[in-house]
C-alpha cells in the first residue's frame, strides 16, 4: 500500500503481518527442522501447521489484486482511465530498487561458491538466466525446467507471478473498459485456477507456482476491491466478517495443503477477502505486526539472504533442542532489522527520487 503512514488500514497491514510471519515460519521450519525443538511436542495437527507457509503467499496475491485495484481507483477514479506510464512507473519505484540490491547480493555470494547462494550443480553463467526470468517475470516458469536450482533465488517465484499482473492488468483494463467484462475475466481467473491445480496436483512447482495457479487468489482480491467502490460494511457486519474470517483462516492454516491442493488456495483467497471486507476504515498508530506487514516486501526480498548466511553459521544438525525457538527469533529479528535499513535507505528515498525523475 502506498499512501501515507497515517492513513494506511491497520486491520489490513495486520493481515500482511501474519502472512509474512507465516512465509518466515515455513522457510525456517524447511531449514532447520522444527521437530527436534520444543514444537516436537504439540499435536502433529498444529506441528504441520508450521510448513503452510505457501498458503501466507496466497494472501499476499489476494491482497496485492485488491490494494492494485483499489489504488487505481482512487487515483484514477475508473479502471478503464488507468495511465499505463504511470502505472508502470509507480510499480517500478516500488518494485526495482530494492529488488536488483537483493539479486546483487544474491549474484556476488553465489559467485563466490558460497553455500546456499550457489546455484547447486549448474554453473556460474546460469545467473543470467535466473536473474533474467526474475527481471522478466517468468523466474516461476524456469523452476518448472530446472526445479529448485538456488536457494536463494527460487523463492522469488512468487514476484515473477505479481510482475505479470502488474503487467496484464492495465492492458486488461483499457481493453475491456466496462465493469462487466473486467468481472468476467476476474471470474474465468478463478475458476482456472482449481481447474489447473487439478491437473497439477502431483506436482507442487505447478501446482504453487504457475501463474493459473495463483491468478485466482488475485482475481479474488480484485474482485474485492470493485465490490467496496458500491459497497461497504457497517461496523458490526465488519466485525462479524473479521472475525469469521480469520477463524476460517487459521482453521485452513492449519489443516494444511496435503490433500487440499485443488480448492485450498481458492478458499485461503475467500476467506482473506472477507477480512479485507471486515478492514473497515481502521487507522491509527502501528504495531509490531503492522510494521512487518508495511515492511513485508522488503522482508520477502531479504529474509532469505539472512537465512542462507545463518545456514552457513550452523548447521541445523548443529543446532540443539532448546536453541531452535531462539534461533528462530533472531531470524527474525535480523530479518527485521535488515528489511528497516533497506526500507529506510534504499526503497523510500528510491522510489520517491524515481517518481520525481518520472513526473519531470
Amino acid at each position: 500500500m502506498e499512501t501515507r503512514s497515517n492513513s494506511r488500514n491497520r486491520h489490513i497491514d495486520a493481515l500482511r503481518g501474519v502472512a509474512i510471519l507465516c512465509v518466515l515460519v515455513l522457510h525456517f521450519a524447511l531449514a532447520y527442522d522444527l521437530k527436534n525443538s520444543p514444537v516436537g511436542l504439540l499435536p502433529v495437527w498444529l506441528r504441520r501447521a508450521a510448513y503452510q507457509g505457501n498458503f501466507g503467499v496466497t494472501i499476499f496475491f489476494t491482497l496485492s489484486g485488491y490494494l492494485i485495484v483499489s489504488m487505481s481507483l482512487r487515483r484514477w477514479g475508473d479502471l478503464a482511465h488507468i495511465k499505463l506510464r504511470e502505472f508502470y512507473l509507480y510499480r517500478a519505484a516500488r518494485i526495482l530498487p530494492c529488488l536488483l540490491l537483493a539479486l546483487a547480493i544474491i549474484v556476488a555470494l553465489g559467485l563466490l561458491d558460497i553455500p546456499f547462494f550457489d546455484n547447486d550443480a549448474l554453473p556460474h553463467s546460469y545467473f543470467v538466466i535466473a536473474v533474467g526470468s526474475i527481471l522478466t517475470f517468468w523466474h516461476n516458469q524456469l523452476m518448472q525446467s530446472a526445479g529448485y536450482f538456488n536457494y536463494c533465488l527460487n523463492v522469488y517465484w512468487s514476484l515473477s507471478v505479481e510482475e505479470m499482473f502488474y503487467l496484464l492488468l492495465p492492458v486488461s483494463c483499457l481493453l475491456l473498459r466496462k465493469r462487466l467484462p473486467i468481472l468476467l475475466l476476474c471470474a474465468v481467473a478463478i475458476v482456472a485456477g482449481p481447474v489447473y491445480r487439478s491437473q497439477h496436483a502431483d506436482n507442487e512447482i505447478y501446482f504453487m507456482y504457475g501463474y493459473l495457479a495463483c491468478f485466482d487468489a488475485i482475481a479474488i482480491g480484485c474482485v474485492t476491491a470493485l465490490l467496496m467502490q458500491r459497497w461497504q460494511a457497517t461496523a458490526r457486519q465488519a466485525l462479524v466478517l473479521r472475525w469469521l474470517s480469520g477463524l476460517a483462516l487459521a482453521a485452513l492454516y492449519v489443516r494444511g495443503i496435503h490433500g487440499h491442493e485443488v480448492f485450498g488456495f481458492t478458499l485461503v483467497a475467500l476467506a482473506t477477502a472477507g477480512c479485507v471486507l471486515g478492514a473497515g476504515e481502521a487507522r491509527g498508530k502501528p504495531g509490531a505486526l503492522q510494521w512487518l506487514g508495511r515492511h513485508s516486501y522488503e522482508i520477502y526480498l531479504f529474509h532469505i539472504i539472512v537465512l542462507a548466511a545463518l545456514r552457513n553459521v550452523v548447521d541445523k544438525t548443529q543446532l540443539g533442542y532448546a536453541a531452535t525457538l531462539p534461533w528462530f527469533l533472531l531470524f527474525v529479528l535480523l530479518t527485521a532489522l535488515v528489511a528497516g535499513i533497506v526500507a529506510r535507505y534504499v526503497s523510500g528515498p528510491a522510489n520517491a527520487a524515481i517518481r520525481r525523475a518520472g513526473q519531470r
